[in-house]
This record gives C-alpha cells, structure tokens and sequence, in this order.
C-alpha cells in the first residue's frame, strides 16, 4: 500500500506575476525548482496564505535567479503580485518506506531569495 506524502514545500513564496492570457500553469525560477526536487510540469498544490485560495496546478520554468513566481491562466483569479503562498507537491511513499521519509522545505523570503532549507518542522506545542 501507498501513502502520499508532502515531497517538497515552498513556504512564503511572493507572487512576482499573474498572468490571465497565458496557456497556464505557475512558473517558477528554475533555481528555486532545482532546490525543492520540483520538476517542470509537475503537479502543485498552492495554497495563498494572503486570500485563503487553494488550487492545483503544474509547474512551468522562470528565468533562473530571477525569483519568479507567476500564476498564471485562470488561476490568476486566485492570486495577485505580492500575495504570499505555500506551494507544495507531493509524493506516494510505500509504507515500507514511510518511516525514512523526509520532505524537502525550502523557506523563501520576500523576494523570493532561499533563507533556508531543512527535512523537518517541529512539533507544534501549546
């Protein structure tokens, strides 16, 4: 049996574009991509911490370096520039494996620059 599992997060990355009239997708700076094991068109889930939207879509390539991150085609109803998301993809782990799982979670600050990138969050206390 599988289980899915949080494969890799991108936390508090800013939309730099929302583009309507686009073919669709999220493009996203290639570096940022290579950092989180996120493949060019693989499924994401976004999550717009700014306006509580969450939606499915793929991932497109952004120039590398340039902390792109564009929302584009009809999901662009469901984020502006500035907005703040959480972009996760995801992964089925056979539960043999379960117990060696580790996410990848990339931390982006607001200018979509990598301020860190860990395997863990901590437990959350009262």
């Amino acid at each position: 049996m599988n289980l899915t599992f949080l494969k890799s997060k991108l936390h508090g990355a800013r939309v730099t574009h929302s583009e309507l009239n686009y073919d669709g997708s999220c493009a996203i700076d290639s570096n940022i991509l290579e950092q989180a094991s996120i493949y060019e068109y693989e499924k994401i889930d976004i999550y717009n911490i700014t306006n509580g939207e969450r939606f499915s879509t793929y991932t497109i390539l952004a120039q590398p370096g340039s902390g792109i991150i564009s929302v584009n085609g009809a999901a662009a109803h469901k984020a502006s520039p500035g907005d703040k998301l959480v972009i996760c993809a995801y992964v089925d782990v056979p539960q043999e494996k379960i117990k060696k799982h580790k996410p990848i979670l990339v931390y982006l600050d607001e200018e979509n620059k990598i301020i860190k990138k860990t395997a863990s969050i901590a437990m959350q206390l009262v």
